[in-house]
């Protein structure tokens, strides 16, 4: 178990993240989540730095019931662009691939996210998720050595 002490991000991230930009729809962010088993997607500008991040959860948001609107036009909401209803990148939480994993676990917990992108030198690199964590803790136990190839 102490071997999950060594572990860091880039251990276990997934590498070259899906990613949609900032006017990909609602609608490709739904068929990416459907396809992929994904979570969350890394919203990325031209240059590949971070300008958001979209999840399920903010996908539902969209359809929330209103008032105004008690039967949400779902085929006219699946066109709205993620950057509509993202969260921003300054809100996101985000690590790098040197992160340990133990931090990335305390993160998660505190945060009650289930995913993190990883950035270096300003632009998504991957992403970690919970499964990546509990498949690090697994081997761990197993005694599995790490050595980190960054």
């Amino acid at each position: 178990m102490y071997e999950f002490l060594n572990y860091c991000v880039c251990d276990v991230m997934t590498k070259d993240a899906v990613t949609v930009a900032p006017t990909a729809t609602l609608a490709d962010a739904e068929s990416i989540f459907e396809e992929r088993g994904f979570n969350a997607l890394p919203v990325v500008g031209a240059d590949g730095e971070l300008v958001g991040l979209v999840t399920q959860l903010d996908l539902l948001k969209a359809f929330r019931f209103t008032p105004d609107s008690v039967f949400p036009p779902y085929d006219e909401l699946m066109q709205t662009c993620v950057e509509e209803v993202m969260t921003p990148a300054a809100a996101v939480v985000t690590v790098t691939p040197r992160t340990p994993l133990t931090r990335v676990l305390e993160r998660m917990v505190v945060f009650r996210n289930k995913s993190f992108p990883v950035q270096q030198d300003g632009c998504v690199t991957g992403m970690v998720a919970r499964e990546d964590v509990l498949e690090a803790l697994r081997r761990a136990v197993g005694g599995e050595r790490i050595t980190s190839p960054i």
